[in-house]
């Protein structure tokens, strides 16, 4: 199968990070799983047989025939040709708060596709293989050069922990870049309400387009807000943050601290 660039393929044919991978995912027989992205089947032949159920959503419509044909005779197996980011999760499972999720995920589509994953309802579990910098980018600790809005959006609603690093010549075409798998456990119960949830993701939008900036001025500037110097006051004292910092020093707990003191400014 002669890989798509327009879709960003890149096929993983190192068969012992195929079984790590998979392995990851820690399947149980009573499990039902959903595989993003499952291309010439790499990781879906090492899974197929491990859970209750298993749903693959492929975008290429000629692998997911190649696909359907292949597992024709398995009923615990779905193969659905169509866009993960078009998907109706909770359609697909049976039960989305308990479902797993596994992928190779397009470089050039990572960070629309982990924001779709994340959307309410969530599943129990994600592991996914993304561009080493996109990685580091969920996993950066405040402060640091690779910290911005992906490492809030994703912690503010889960927990986040590398599993694997991959070598580009894992991959048939090789790929530019290295990947990383991460492991992505959202908070069950949320922690947050779905529009705080929002609110959080809108400031730190603008909070990140102006990362060299004090968060004082982001909020008196910003067209999102533009809050007078008492309401910045405000917000100060109601969050208990010093807003003379620059964006990328507040922790994920603190845009959430910090969204909340807006809204009773």
């Amino acid at each position: 199968m002669r890989p798509k660039r327009s879709l960003g393929q890149n096929f993983l044919v190192d068969p012992n990070l195929q079984r790590a991978i998979v392995r990851a995912l820690d399947v149980q027989p009573t499990d039902e799983v959903l595989e993003i992205g499952p291309g010439t089947g790499a990781l879906t032949r090492h899974l197929v047989d491990l859970p209750r159920r298993l749903v693959l959503v492929e975008l290429d419509r000629e692998l997911a025939d190649r696909l359907a044909e292949e597992l024709d005779g398995r009923p615990q197996v779905t193969v659905v040709q169509g866009d993960i980011l078009d998907t109706d999760l909770a359609a697909l499972a049976e039960d989305i708060s308990a479902l797993k999720v596994i992928g190779n995920i397009p470089y050039n589509r990572t960070s629309p596709i982990v924001f779709r994953l994340l959307q309410r309802p969530r599943p129990a579990e994600i592991v996914i293989m993304v561009q080493k910098e996109v990685g580091e980018r969920m996993l950066a600790a405040p402060g640091s050069r690779t910290y911005g809005a992906l490492s809030v959006g994703v912690r503010m609603v889960a927990r986040v922990e590398r599993v694997l690093r991959v070598r580009r010549t894992a991959f048939r075409p090789v790929p530019r870049v290295d990947s990383v798998v991460v492991r992505i456990r959202p908070f069950h119960p949320p922690r947050i309400a779905a529009a705080r949830e929002k609110a959080v993701r809108v400031l730190t939008r603008a909070a990140f387009q102006r990362r060299r900036k004090q968060f004082q001025r982001i909020l008196r500037d910003d067209p999102a807000y533009r809050l007078s110097r008492r309401a910045v006051t405000e917000v100060e004292a109601h969050s208990g943050l010093d807003l003379t910092r620059r964006p990328e020093t507040f922790a994920p707990e603190d845009f959430v601290r910090l969204a909340e003191a807006v809204e009773r400014s």
